[in-house]
């Protein structure tokens, strides 16, 4: 008897139990979150000073920085400068004689030449500059004893002899116009100039007979310089 009532109790009791715990625990775990939250709560207004608050108020929000795209740099095409014709300097020609280059004299004495002895003035120019001698001298004698201001001699077109010059067999015969004439030149130049017969007067008593050669020579070298 005693038995099954100690029985009973201890069913009883559990039966009663397990209604009362659930209500005991859940009691209890809510007193303790409500505590820690006082804990919580109480510390954070005993912060310090240095403490930092986090905003979390959209207002007050930290403005980011919208960054801008760099302009991009085009690069600039280079501008082609147009290169301008550099001028054409003339090449300056010295001045041979009588203040003339050597091309004015050449055409200066062509002036003075006719027939066979046509447009010979640049070899004559040529020659008496290359020699040293007097153009108008020695262009003055071709034309004294050949006759070319006109009509050449028999000794221009046959033999080549512009200077009327004598060997031992007689008149002297050149190959070329141009040989006659660079024999002619060296001539005067190594039998006259080198002598130191420079002028008309003093080439008139070794070149020719009459004394009224060089009155004739001078005048030549008048015309051409005339001319």
């Amino acid at each position: 008897m005693n038995l099954n009532k100690k029985v009973t109790g201890i069913v009883i009791f559990g039966v009663v139990l397990s209604l009362v715990l659930p209500h005991l625990i859940t009691n209890l775990t809510s007193k303790s979150l409500n505590s820690k939250k006082a804990h919580l709560v109480n510390s954070s207004s005993k912060a310090s000073p240095d403490s930092v608050a986090i905003n979390t108020k959209k207002d007050s929000a930290v403005p980011t920085v919208k960054q801008t795209a760099e302009p991009e740099v085009k690069e600039e095409a280079p501008v082609e400068v147009e290169q301008q014709p550099q001028p054409v300097q003339e090449e300056v020609k010295p001045i041979v004689y009588d203040g003339m280059t050597l091309d004015e004299l050449a055409q200066k004495l062509d002036r003075s030449l006719k027939s066979t002895l046509s447009g010979k003035g640049m070899t004559f120019a040529t020659l008496a500059i290359d020699l040293g001698i007097d153009p108008y001298l020695s262009l003055a004698i071709v034309l004294e004893e050949t006759g070319c201001s006109y009509n050449c001699s028999a000794a221009v077109n046959n033999k080549n002899n512009v200077g009327g010059m004598m060997g031992s067999g007689g008149l002297l015969s050149f190959e070329s116009l141009d040989a006659g004439i660079s024999a002619f030149m060296n001539n005067l130049k190594k039998n006259y100039y080198d002598q130191g017969l420079t002028t008309a007067e003093t080439i008139n008593g070794k070149y020719a007979s009459s004394t009224a050669w060089s009155g004739k020579i001078n005048n030549y070298i008048e015309k051409i310089r005339n001319t």
